[in-house]
């Protein structure tokens, strides 16, 4: 399997974990955020969604299968290529380092949370108050505090992923765009961060 900085495996790769890997993540972080608004309206919104026209073949083709593409190749990444080989800078290898364990704390929780979540009364799955089993599960300080560092998993991974695009795709840029895109993948952790936090803790009994 040839994952060598720039072969198409490692783009594509790269590539399903901004879209529709990241999409998702930032779109499921707001539709979460309509538990602000109190049980009702997050149960509606997520209704919605569950009634859309082919939602299961969507959420399949668009979300499960990318996912499990892009954590299967990250694996074998993980397993066959040394950070230290990839990155000559110390700042370089510290994030990489950091991108590869949280793509390893997700494989657990990604499962969890389907488990819990998703695969929940499947065939009556509309019918669930959502809210209200989140807000039984994170009861537990144990699972709220596994939901917490989740969700700073994937948006630090997501936001590592962002920083590393041009390596990936072997982009030129200069100091100065360097330091840009680093603000840019640091203010969507940031923010997607702090509104998965938030989410969460609106479903506090």
């Amino acid at each position: 399997m040839d994952l060598e900085r720039g072969s198409t495996l490692r783009r594509l790769h790269s590539l399903s974990g901004l879209f529709p890997v990241g999409a998702f993540l930032a779109f499921h972080l707001y539709v979460n955020a309509w538990a602000l608004r109190g049980p009702d309206a997050y149960d509606a919104a997520a209704r919605r969604l569950q009634q859309l026209p082919l939602a299961g073949v969507g959420e399949i083709v668009l979300v499960f299968l990318p996912l499990a593409f892009h954590g299967v190749v990250g694996l074998f990444l993980i397993a066959t290529v040394s950070a230290a080989a990839e990155h000559a800078t110390p700042s370089g290898r510290r994030l990489a380092l950091f991108q590869r364990v949280t793509g390893i704390l997700l494989f657990p929780f990604i499962l969890f949370h389907l488990w819990t979540a998703r695969l929940v009364q499947l065939s009556d799955h509309e019918s669930l108050d959502l809210f209200r089993l989140m807000q039984g599960a994170l009861a537990s300080p144990w699972i709220r505090a596994a939901y917490a560092i989740g969700i700073l998993a994937a948006t630090g991974h997501l936001a590592a992923g962002l920083w590393s695009i041009p390596r990936t795709w072997e982009l030129s840029l200069g100091r100065a765009a360097r330091r840009v895109w680093l603000l840019v993948s640091a203010a969507v952790f940031m923010g997607l961060s702090a509104l998965g936090l938030l989410s969460l803790f609106a479903f506090r009994l």
